[in-house]
């Protein structure tokens, strides 16, 4: 046997914390060491590990859920668990570790669901576009399909996620706009922001929060107290530091007002950020700067602003990175800046555009439009809880939050890097949870996308009914998420033309004409089975883990999702051609049967995985499979129920983007769910209006992810009773999408009617 002791002088630091190894035993083990006021540093592996609390309190931190201990406690914590174990109180805690490597157990977690679920507030937030133009494909394909196409799929796997976005009004960028069309910065902003809202809502993306920050009630006042929380010694001070003014009228010189080149990789870019190489400026150091104003080299000046001292908080950017998921391409941004010596950030700058300071040495200027960026993102976590009924402040963050960032790459810096600075400052005690998503630019024809410049696809000039879900698609398809893609015009329409119309929907109108000849229309049961139908049947549930996998939080990638999709369609066929040539053959009726009962769970399954993608599109294959649109994610894949209507051939699904007329095409929502009836609708937002007042209502929402409480719901339900005698379920109320409801009202209306 072995007996091994507790030895304090044989400690060493490891993970942040005083650890020592236990020889000879059959398995890794060890002692641990938490000292009052300290904690671990957040890690993964692919062991499974287990701690047992020998004395002292304090709390373990797993993948963000805080969980109390005590001596006498144990824990295990399968592979990739994040986990912290914090000293909470006056003594040392004192554990035993153990820890083995399976690789059975790793695989498993590695494409767990539950791992990866937060099982909390998730506020999922595409950055807010700059109102200088409208959003072009550029836009559309990152951060905003990205936060539209996550927030989708976690509501199917039944978490609570909300996408939210909002227009960037402060930017430099507005008033150069304002400059060059005469018009006033706040004039400018109102205008665009109300073409980007629109934009996005013809992409059917409809976020559940929009802040206008020109407009938003109470957003100054609380940019200026978390402005104010960041001041102090050792923090951001105010001071004199070199600045760049115009050689011939002495403005000021920032952001879009100048350009030169990069300091860190050398290329060509505009004051403040690359968006070649994602490194700042303070546009001091570029090399050759020019200003835009006069076309002249600038002069160098001493002005006063808000400084922050960056290069004092890498350890601290460094301890959040390894909390939630943070691509290595920002730790890479984040190992350069920190490489340089000293980093003074200004985050104030003179302008008469934007919010000042509360502070009179600030009289002047304005707060940088990236650091109230970050205020931003947590006043809409408040204004959406008033919303909801939830008790959310954006001066108290909580612990429990769980927030995802979309954006593309050449934000990296402001969102992993400055982002958590400032909250660092404002509220100390936070160790906010951040999962970061990133897309490289999307090209056109080669270039980029730009919106300054006009060289662009612009959203409302491709997006339309019958075209949302094949841009949606092909957005999916060809998204940069690892590296730049190309968009080509002539490329989509040929991705339409061969994929959707050449192989899913001649497949699917195909289909449905077989089971109209050999079944009457209806689904058939499945009857005797061969061995290549059970290969079948196990591929669709192994291509239904690929596209879930595609989809958690993990390994979030819409590119690999989409081309699971093509792949589920042209295996399909593949198996329909060969199964095909038992039709007709009475001695192999029930195998054929069997067959093309298995295609149609192939399209059951299409129907459902496709959702988050393609909404449009997964809600009328579902009707013409006869189905309801599917609201939770597949376990597995399912036979489409016997004696369903399939009119999968009368239904059409795209449209060729130039050989045909859009009117002819537009595909008909189901009854019900797209399109409500517009009286019960309307008497629904007026209802609601009420219980959920500034809830912005959709047909696709649904009571319980809006907050809404038993007590409302019964309210609800007692109107209904009352004013239209039509008895609707609880269960009904608070978990169908509210545009099915109102067409539930309206079908009882009917037949009490009748």
């Amino acid at each position: 046997m072995i007996i091994h002791r507790y030895d304090a002088t044989r400690m060493s630091k490891q993970f942040g914390i005083d650890i020592s190894s236990i020889d000879g035993m059959d398995f890794p083990a060890g002692w641990g060491r938490v000292r009052p006021g300290e904690r671990s540093d957040s890690h993964q592996h692919d062991e499974t590990e287990m701690f047992v609390i020998i004395a002292g309190e304090g709390v373990l931190i797993v993948d963000g859920h805080r969980y109390p201990v005590t001596a006498g406690c144990a824990a295990q914590f399968a592979p990739f668990e994040s986990h912290v174990l914090e000293n909470t109180g006056d003594k040392d805690i004192l554990f035993f570790l153990q820890y083995r490597r399976d690789a059975d157990s790793a695989r498993r977690s590695a494409s767990s669901q539950e791992r990866q679920d937060p099982r909390r507030p998730q506020f999922v937030f595409s950055t807010p576009p700059t109102p200088n133009g409208d959003l072009h494909l550029g836009h559309l394909s990152g951060p905003y399909l990205g936060a539209d196409v996550y927030v989708r799929y976690q509501r199917m796997i039944g978490n609570p996620a909300w996408h939210m976005t909002g227009s960037d009004d402060y930017q430099s960028y507005v008033v150069a706009l304002a400059e060059r069309e005469n018009t006033t910065p706040a004039a400018a902003a109102q205008h665009f922001s109300r073409e980007i809202l629109q934009t996005l809502k013809m992409m059917d993306i409809e976020p559940d929060h929009y802040t206008v920050t020109n407009d938003a009630p109470g957003y100054a006042q609380g940019a200026q107290r978390f402005f104010s929380r960041t001041l102090g010694e050792d923090k951001v001070i105010f001071a004199e530091s070199a600045a760049l003014r115009d050689a011939q009228n002495g403005k000021y010189l920032y952001e879009v007002d100048v350009s030169g080149q990069c300091p860190g990789c050398g290329g060509a870019t505009n004051g403040n950020i690359c968006e070649e190489c994602g490194e700042p400026n303070v546009v001091t150091d570029m090399a050759q700067p020019l200003s835009k104003r006069s076309q002249l080299p600038p002069e160098h000046t001493r002005v006063a602003r808000y400084l922050l001292p960056l290069h004092r908080f890498e350890q601290q950017i460094a301890e959040h990175h390894k909390v939630g998921r943070v691509p290595a391409r920002m730790r890479e941004l984040a190992h350069r800046v920190f490489s340089r010596p000293e980093f003074t950030v200004p985050v104030s700058h003179p302008s008469e555009w934007g919010i000042a300071p509360a502070e009179a040495e600030g009289e002047g200027q304005v707060i940088w439009v990236w650091p109230e960026m970050s205020y931003g993102f947590l006043y809409d976590i408040e204004q959406l809880g008033k919303k909801i009924n939830r008790p959310w402040s954006a001066d108290e963050p909580g612990k429990d939050w769980k927030i995802v960032h979309f954006f593309g790459y050449d934000n990296s810096f402001y969102h992993s890097i400055l982002y958590p600075a400032l909250y660092h400052l404002a509220y100390p005690e936070w160790q906010p949870d951040i999962d970061y998503h990133y897309n490289e630019f999307y090209l056109l024809d080669g270039k980029k996308f730009s919106t300054s410049r006009r060289h662009a696809v612009w959203g409302k000039e491709i997006l339309a009914p019958q075209s949302v879900d094949a841009v949606r698609f092909y957005l999916c398809l060809t998204r940069p998420e690892q590296e730049r893609t190309n968009f080509r015009l002539a490329q989509w329409e040929e991705e339409v033309r061969d994929t959707l119309l050449g192989e899913w929907q001649d497949w699917l109108h195909d289909l449905g004409e077989r089971v109209s000849t050999a079944y009457q229309g209806n689904a058939p049961d499945a009857g005797i089975w061969t061995k290549e139908h059970v290969a079948f049947w196990a591929r669709l549930n192994g291509l239904l883990q690929a596209i879930t996998d595609a989809l958690n939080p993990d390994g979030f990638s819409l590119r690999s999702a989409a081309r699971h999709l093509k792949t589920l369609v042209t295996e399909t066929r593949a198996f329909s051609r060969s199964q095909q040539q038992l039709a007709g053959i009475a001695q192999w009726r029930d195998e054929y049967r069997t067959a093309v009962a298995l295609e149609l769970a192939a399209a059951n399954l299409l129907s459902a995985v496709a959702q988050p993608l393609m909404p449009r599109f997964s809600a009328r294959l579902a009707a013409a499979l006869g189905n309801e649109t599917a609201q939770s994610w597949p376990q597995q894949a399912q036979l489409v129920t016997p004696g369903n209507r399939i009119t999968l051939q009368e239904t059409p699904f795209f449209c060729d983007p130039q050989a045909c007329d859009p009117q002819e095409c537009v595909p008909q929502e189901p009854a019900g769910q797209e399109q409500p009836s517009d009286v019960h609708w309307q008497w629904l937002e007026e209802k609601l209006g009420v219980l959920l007042p500034e809830t912005r209502l959709h047909p696709t929402h649904v009571l319980s992810q809006l907050g809404a409480t038993s007590l409302m719901t019964v309210t609800l339900q007692y109107q209904l009773l009352h004013e239209y005698q039509v008895d609707v379920p609880l269960e009904t109320l608070l978990n169908q999408p509210l545009g099915e409801i109102a067409g539930h009202i309206a079908r009882q209306q009917q037949g009490a009617t009748a």
